[in-house]
């Protein structure tokens, strides 16, 4: 039986993912891969690998999660290396865990653990919102280190969260392609 690789996802407006286009094509000599411009999002909750029916559940459950809250806004403030604390493996647009995103998330992953039949997990690591710009290349962490003071600057964004959406994820050797199986809006 095929497995599909799905997560719920927060997509980006087209004014945010033509501005962090940009960011990319100035500094597209870095020893980074790129995430490709329309496959930019925040990750909710990752999922991993479901059969069909299972991830029909996931849709179902992030519909009746997703109609409960009231749309919002999410903001992002800078563009720095990740993750912190750490050496460099990413460049990351990092946004700002408000009240609402962390309940959103909090439900989905409550909701997931309750109705997902054992499919889902959750992660251990604490929730930090933000959008992979790029991933480092093999090798190449501490020239991107080395560049730091070049590539981290000030990235103020907001926009109106209005829906989540359940995207499966096609592991490529160029990098992940992300399709949307469906949307759910928020507050519906």
């Amino acid at each position: 039986m095929n497995k599909r690789r799905i997560f719920i996802a927060i997509n980006l407006p087209e004014k945010i993912r033509k501005r962090l286009k940009e960011y990319q094509e100035k500094f597209d000599h870095l020893p980074v891969r790129w995430t490709k411009v329309p496959s930019l999002h925040i990750t909710l909750v990752f999922i991993g690998y479901v059969d069909n029916e299972q991830m029909l559940a996931a849709c179902k459950i992030a519909r009746e999660v997703a109609s409960k809250f009231d749309p919002f806004f999410i903001s992002f403030k800078k563009i720095v290396l990740g993750p912190l604390g750490k050496a460099p493996r990413m460049i990351w647009l990092e946004g700002e865990a408000g009240k609402e995103l962390g309940e959103l998330k909090k439900a989905l992953e409550e909701a997931l653990l309750d109705g997902s039949t054992g499919f889902y997990k959750p992660e251990k690591r604490a929730f930090n919102p933000h959008i992979t710009l790029a991933r480092v290349r093999a090798g190449q962490e501490e020239l991107l280190k080395d560049a730091a003071t070049q590539i981290e600057e000030d990235f103020k964004a907001q926009f109106d969260v209005n829906s989540i959406e359940v995207m499966e994820s096609n592991l490529k050797f160029d990098g992940a392609e992300y399709a949307t199986l469906e949307s759910c809006p928020v507050g519906e």
